[in-house]
Order: C-alpha cells, then sequence, then structure tokens
C-alpha cells in the first residue's frame, strides 16, 4: 500500500493523540506561546535508535525551545509502553501514543509489521519529523522507511534558526 506524502508548504492537518500523562495532544498545533512546532514520529520502545534520538532531542530542547519550537514525539506504542519507554528517557516535551495506522497513512509515514512478537505486537511507523511555521504550514518534513535515515537534530536546529531569522526571507522548499 502507498501512502500518499505531505506536500511542502501545505497546512498541517491537525491529527488529535492521546498524551501521556492525560489529556490530549494535536499535531501541528504549538501548545504555550511558541510559534512552531515539530513533530517527531517514532518507531517505538522496541527502538533502540529512537531511543537514542529521542534523548539527544531531550539535551537539544532548551535551544529548541529558545527558537521558538514546541517539541512533541508520537508513536503508535500503548499507554503502557510509552510510559515504560519515557521512564528511561524522561523528555522535557510531550509524548503522544495509539497513532492508529490511518493517522499514520495521513502523515504519510511508512508503515511496518513486526518482525516477531518479541519485537512489537502491532504495525509502526518508521520515523518521520514535520516542522510547521507559525501559520500552521509545513515548513520543513523528512520521512523515512528506516530507522538508520533521520535528520541530525543539531542541523536540523541550526537550519531552524537560520528560516527563523527574519533577514534571511527563506521560503519553504520545495514547493515546486
Amino acid at each position: 500500500m502507498s501512502n500518499t506524502k505531505l506536500a511542502a508548504g501545505i497546512e498541517f492537518p491537525a491529527i488529535e493523540v492521546q498524551r501521556l500523562g492525560g489529556g490530549k495532544l494535536v499535531l501541528g498545533r504549538p501548545e504555550g506561546s511558541l510559534p512552531w512546532q515539530m513533530i517527531v514520529a517514532y518507531r517505538g520502545k522496541h527502538c533502540p535508535l529512537c531511543t537514542k534520538y529521542l534523548r539527544a532531542l531531550s539535551v537539544l530542547l532548551p535551544r529548541y525551545h529558545a527558537e521558538g519550537v514546541d517539541v512533541i514525539a508520537v508513536s503508535a506504542d500503548t499507554e503502557k509502553k510509552a510510559s515504560s519507554h519515557m521512564e528511561k528517557i524522561q523528555p522535557g516535551f510531550s509524548i503522544g501514543y495509539d497513532l492508529s495506522i490511518p493517522q499514520m497513512q495521513q502523515l504519510g509515514l511508512y508503515i511496518s509489521k513486526p518482525r516477531s512478537p518479541e519485537e512489537t505486537d502491532r504495525p509502526f511507523s518508521e520515523p518521520g519529523v514535520f516542522v510547521i511555521n507559525e501559520s500552521g504550514n509545513l515548513q520543513i518534513v523528512d520521512i523515512s522507511n528506516a530507522p538508520f535515515a533521520r535528520p541530525d537534530l543539531q542541523t536540523l536546529l541550526v537550519g531552524i534558526e537560520f528560516i527563523r531569522n527574519p533577514e534571511n526571507r527563506y521560503p519553504i522548499r520545495g514547493t515546486y
């Protein structure tokens, strides 16, 4: 099955997921006073590369916030798995869980089946990063079909800093 990928520059769809700790998260709608939002779709607790990536993101979180970017991460994990996983990471950002297959498809994420019951118990998304600007439009999108290919968080932050500097007047790229 092929998914339709989200086009750069479109209005990001508002997708509601469960928030770890209670309540709901709306993907594409920053929380608090930060004007931008970055959504990191990760594979789940079973993925050691995701754990490493989310830990690196936690370290850089103050810089993302200083640049006006609200950060959230989301997976198809159950509440129990997400909670157990985040005990190891202790992120300073919100975590969404129970991302459904239709929601993964709406985001254009690649979806994989577990290789075995020991890996995980349900289909899950491969990595994706979505950066939504203050107008609610998709400024940056990176979608991968494997855990080994995802943007470097430091490089991404430097790019966001460049884009958000009004002197650079940098447009959304890839819209031709």
